[in-house]
């Protein structure tokens, strides 16, 4: 057998033996990759079921869940008198728009609404 074709049967089982390796490797290291992913989800989710156990544990409690229902819902026992102190400035969840005489009146019709909106913007 001549040195080339020692060469090429060389290089052909070079290339077959690399070609067998390829394909386990390329899945193994891919496999690592999600088998990491996973982990830190697995990770993320643990953390996230300790913080619902402790809020479940928070709201077991009756006046932990009367506390919020007055700082939540603005609750109150009988006999207990409300106050809502609103500070200058402090725009509350009460603070809506008032209706003015600026706003059309809902018995008029549509276009009339329109108009009078052209005729008094002149």
């Amino acid at each position: 057998m001549s040195t080339t074709r020692r060469a090429a049967v060389v290089a052909i089982v070079v290339c077959a033996l690399a070609f067998t390796i390829a394909v386990p490797l390329r899945t193994y290291l891919s496999q690592r990759a999600e088998v990491s992913e996973q982990e830190a989800r697995q990770k993320q989710l643990q953390e996230q079921v300790e913080r619902l156990e402790q809020r479940q544990a928070e709201l077991s409690d009756p006046a932990q869940v009367e506390a919020e229902a007055k700082r939540r819902l603005r609750y109150v026992m009988p006999g207990e008198t409300p106050y809502i102190v609103q500070l200058p400035g402090d725009r509350g969840d009460e603070a809506q728009p008032v209706r003015g005489e600026d706003e059309p009146k809902r018995n008029t019709a549509w276009y009339e609404n329109l108009w009078n909106g052209v005729t008094e913007g002149e």
